[in-house]
């Protein structure tokens, strides 16, 4: 199959990677959101990562200008009336999930790839609302996209082998590393990465150490480039929460409880570095 028009569903921060990306590999990319400010807001931090690279040589100034001309703004879900591929990278909320593929079902082609960068839901789930099950496929990027290699490629029950190697294709030719992984709450990702958030957490909470001993252990013991409550205030505690939560209702191990000082937190709105403090304090 071949793909030349993209469409990504939602312009924050992960979207508007994707975009970038689809892009650079050539791709005619419509870059959706519900307020024209959310997507002008998604184009300018495309633009700044591409001006960052002309200016660190990585790129020229008329492949910068190539990449945006290939990008065109929306706020039109009809717009996806003509495109190969859509992928969505909106709230990780089932219910407002489902109801886009409901209305992505009805809009798109026949042929049109439905892929979701969900983090941690069901691909399976996602892909029952639609008359097209077996085009359906989780594509979860890696935050930030334009820079991480992986793409965890989720098939769902029903999702077709010509699915799968279309996304295989598309997931090399935007130069990401493409690994399949079987429909299972958290993925491999976020079922190994969440819990060992959550433990670092615990340690907190219990009073074993503090958050900066904590991320220095991991970091100097571990070799990890980024501390576990550093990783956590950048990923978002309500966004950990939620992934906790899924693991735990998906899996039923009490292994998976999120810890009580992660719900105290968010429900402070300590949310980490977007509401200006998390286990940190953000200017």
């Amino acid at each position: 199959m071949s793909i030349q028009k993209f469409m990504v569903i939602g312009a924050g921060q992960m979207g508007s990677g994707i975009a970038q990306v689809a892009a650079q590999a050539g791709l005619q990319v419509i870059l959706n959101d519900i307020k024209p400010e959310f997507v002008e807001k998604g184009l300018a931090g495309i633009k700044k990562n591409l001006a960052r690279d002309v200016e660190k040589g990585r790129k020229t100034q008329e492949e910068a200008d190539g990449i945006l001309s290939r990008l065109t703004a929306s706020t039109d879900v009809t717009d996806a009336k003509d495109v190969d591929f859509v992928v969505e990278a909106i709230i990780e909320h089932m219910a407002i999930k489902t109801e886009l593929f409901k209305k992505l079902d009805d809009i798109c082609p026949a042929h049109t790839i439905l892929a979701s960068n969900t983090s941690s839901l069901p691909i399976t789930e996602i892909a029952a609302v639609t008359k097209r099950p077996e085009k359906v496929i989780g594509m979860h990027f890696m935050n930030p996209v334009p820079v991480m290699k992986l793409i965890e490629v989720i098939r769902g029950l029903a999702t077709s082998d010509d699915t799968y190697s279309a996304v295989e294709d598309l997931s090399k030719k935007m130069g990401k590393v493409p690994v399949e992984v079987n429909d299972f709450p958290g993925f491999v990702s976020n079922r190994i990465l969440l819990p060992m958030i959550n433990e670092a957490i615990y340690c907190v909470y219990e009073g074993v150490a503090t958050p900066e001993a904590v991320d220095e252990v991991m970091k100097l013991g571990m070799n990890h480039p980024m501390g576990p409550l550093t990783l956590a205030d950048f990923i978002g505690l309500d966004t950990c929460l939620y992934i906790m939560e899924v693991l735990h209702e998906g899996l039923g191990d009490s292994k998976y409880r999120p810890c009580p000082l992660l719900r105290k937190y968010v429900k402070a709105g300590w949310l980490g570095k977007k509401s200006g403090r998390g286990f940190y304090v953000y200017e």
